[in-house]
């Protein structure tokens, strides 16, 4: 695991608690890999475009060698996405949860990234459609901040936490299902529940960075 792919989806800045968990993963980790290469994608608080009618036409196009020049132009950026993804070991995407999912951002590059040919293939077997992931020997390691209290599993608001469960099923269904989730929860609770919460994912982090 000597490159990491950190994506960061907050639209904070300073004030995040996401990237705040991620930098004290991230740190350990480059102090433990002296050589290792770290590259940072921003799409909390940079402009990620949503797939739109002409991504669509061009990423279904039926001879994807012979695509038009406007098509080409139109999977530019999803390439590049894509491409950065394919030549990292360790995605590590921090996160807040944003009304029980993901913020917009995370979502587009989601939509960016999940592409017929290149993350995954798609057949028909007696007419029923069949997904093949292409993507392989990768872990994913999601590092999240929820204003709520109890969205883990087990907890009294599992049920609400549709973000882990999007990043795990999104992820898993182009090859990556080698997920961890860390989390600090109850923001919006008492102070110390917070601290508490954050604290134990920090020390959790530090632990991971040695055997990642």
């Amino acid at each position: 695991m000597n490159r990491i792919l950190a994506v960061h989806a907050s639209p904070r800045g300073e004030r995040s608690h996401s990237r705040r968990l991620a930098e004290v993963f991230l740190g350990a980790w480059q102090a433990t890999h002296p050589e290792s290469q770290l590259t940072r994608r921003e799409v909390g608080r940079a402009l990620i475009p949503p797939v739109n009618e002409g991504f669509i036409a061009a990423a279904f196009y039926p001879e994807p060698a012979a695509r038009p020049l406007s098509m080409q132009a139109d999977l530019a950026f999803s390439d590049e996405l894509v491409a950065e993804l394919l030549g990292h070991d360790l995605l590590v995407i921090s996160t807040p949860m944003h009304n029980f999912s993901v913020p917009s951002g995370l979502k587009a590059w989601i939509d960016q990234i999940v592409r017929l040919g290149l993350t995954f293939n798609h057949s028909l077997d007696n007419g029923v459609a069949q997904y093949e992931p292409l993507v392989r020997g990768k872990k994913a390691l999601v590092i999240t901040s929820r204003g709520g209290h109890g969205f883990g599993p087990g907890g009294e608001n599992e049920a609400l936490n549709h973000a882990d469960p999007l990043l795990r099923t999104t992820l898993g269904f182009i090859g990556i299902d080698d997920i961890t989730v860390v989390a600090a929860e109850g923001e919006e609770s008492a102070e110390r529940t917070f601290l508490v919460s954050s604290a134990e994912a920090e020390q959790r982090l530090l632990a991971l960075a040695k055997v990642f």
